[in-house]
């Protein structure tokens, strides 16, 4: 098994201790672990800085991998949270500094944050979930650094909206521009851990993905703990056998490969 969307005290947002994650995933039977955190250009909320220190960090990976090189492998990723007028600015860090894994967020939208509720502000649920997938399917189609799309409905973990359906137009739009371009989706587990139903994307979303085509699939559950590594991966592993997804996928200098879902179920440690 391979939880594909971690964070550490490298992120601005997380005090855990890059090595404490890795030894629960070694306890928890996992053969890889990539660590994504945190670069958010612009966020705005002046509290918190999600810059990274690129140069410590490769240093710590490259350590970690070396000490624990026999008993998992360890991956370095970023996500990096897109705005439409920042995608320059992230292709130039790109064109600097190599990651095995690069997950393209959306952890803004019309430049105000999601978390604190000012996105939503003078505005119905519905516009600001067409405006939130407007703002990414410009994204994609202006910026190709990336490998998957992360928690691609994210916006509906701070204001929940029943008739979801009305969006898959725009949300096939999205499809239709990063299948063909050899790029993916994550089913990032964190969601239930949230309160909502499902993790993100929702079901509807994920059947919608694998009708439109779409295979490149990673399994993350942004934790930001030690203690949610792997989060109810063996149940999202079941939902997505049931949907119709035969493969997992993992990374390596960005390059896509695959794990037969039939033969990771059954570790009973997640």
């Amino acid at each position: 098994m391979f939880d594909y969307h971690v964070h550490s005290n490298y992120s601005a947002d997380c005090n855990t201790p890059m090595e404490k994650s890795i030894q629960r995933a070694v306890e928890l039977g996992l053969r890889e672990i990539c660590f994504t955190e945190h670069i958010d250009y612009e966020y705005p909320d002046e509290t918190i800085d999600f810059d990274l220190d690129l140069r410590s960090y490769d240093k710590q990976i490259m350590q970690l991998q070396e000490k624990y090189k026999d008993v998992i492998k360890i991956k370095k990723g970023v996500e990096i949270g897109v705005q439409p007028y920042l995608l320059d600015r992230y292709d130039r860090l790109m064109a600097n500094e190599d990651f095995d894994f690069v997950i393209c967020s959306m952890h803004t939208a019309n430049k105000k944050d999601l978390h604190s509720g000012h996105f939503f502000k003078n505005m119905s649920t519905a516009d600001a979930y067409q405006l939130y997938y407007n703002e990414l399917l410009y994204c994609v189609e202006n910026f190709q650094n990336y490998s998957i799309l992360g928690h691609i409905d994210l916006v509906k973990r701070y204001q929940q909206e029943p008739e979801d359906e009305r969006f898959h137009e725009v949300i096939s739009a999205i499809f239709k521009e990063i299948i063909p371009a050899g790029k993916g989706i994550e089913l990032n587990t964190s969601g239930v851990r949230y309160g909502m139903k499902n993790g993100m994307p929702s079901t509807d979303i994920l059947k919608l993905y694998l009708e439109s085509g779409g295979e490149v699939l990673t399994l993350g559950s942004d934790s930001h703990s030690e203690q949610t590594i792997a989060f109810q991966f063996q149940e999202s592993l079941e939902l997505l056998e049931y949907i119709g997804f035969r493969y997992i996928t993992t990374f390596e200098n960005q390059l896509p490969i695959f794990h037969s879902i039939k033969k990771l179920k059954g570790n009973e440690n997640f």
